[in-house]
């Protein structure tokens, strides 16, 4: 059993695209996780295991050696911190960008809330994320965290601006809003256990491996 590997992954959209890098490293999962009821899932390689966790959970379980190796967005990554955890590979998908973004109106207007000494309201779900970009200018901020309808924020006048990913930004500017502020260029990333690395340094090696071949492939 000391070269079976765990990997866990998110339903959706980062599932969608790592299982052709994972086709193209020999491992098929047997069941769609949108269709099955199962958290674990078998592939074609009985060592091989998929666990179905949610996004944010994964760096947690491959951090406390419930999986060996994950993949997660690396706004996920940033979010969490990355303890315990090597992120030894970008896999180049689910590609967007962290921004700050807000009203149209506000697009010229400074940083800082004007002369009144008040603080900006940021709202967010990258709450770790969004203290830190602020600190590293030296500004205070609050922070709200919503864990969606981010762009419905600064509409009620619940925040000044919002920290949320941007693809297309076509909600963002259905919503009257526009980026403001670039904060991170974000996708997935392979993520390792740091114990796994070493107790199963070969399974993990070649596997690591075989998914750097299969996004070198598909460039």
């Amino acid at each position: 059993m000391n070269d079976s590997l765990i990997i866990a992954l998110s339903k959706g959209r980062i599932f969608k695209e790592t299982v052709p890098l994972l086709a193209q490293a020999g491992i098929t999962p047997l069941d769609d996780p949108d269709t099955s009821r199962k958290l674990i899932l078998d592939t074609n390689q009985e060592q091989v295991k998929l666990l179905i966790v949610r996004a944010t959970d994964v760096p947690t379980y491959v951090q406390y050696g419930a999986a060996d190796l994950g993949v997660a967005g690396k706004d996920v990554l940033l979010e969490h911190g990355g303890e315990g955890l090597y992120e030894p590979l970008d896999l180049r998908i689910a590609v967007c960008k962290l921004m700050v973004a807000g009203r149209v109106e506000e697009k010229d207007k400074p940083t800082a809330a004007g002369g009144s000494g008040a603080r900006l309201r940021i709202a967010t779900k990258f709450v770790n994320s969004t203290r830190r970009y602020y600190a590293e200018k030296g500004e205070q901020v609050e922070v709200i965290k919503l864990y969606g309808s981010m762009e419905l924020a600064p509409l009620v006048g619940l925040a000044d601006r919002i920290v949320d990913l941007v693809d297309t930004g076509n909600t963002l500017k259905a919503n009257g809003l526009t980026p403001l502020e670039h904060m991170a260029d974000i996708s997935s990333r392979l993520i390792v256990n740091k114990a796994s690395m070493k107790m199963k340094h070969q399974a993990v090696r070649e596997f690591i491996d075989n998914m750097t071949k299969a996004v070198q492939d598909r460039s």
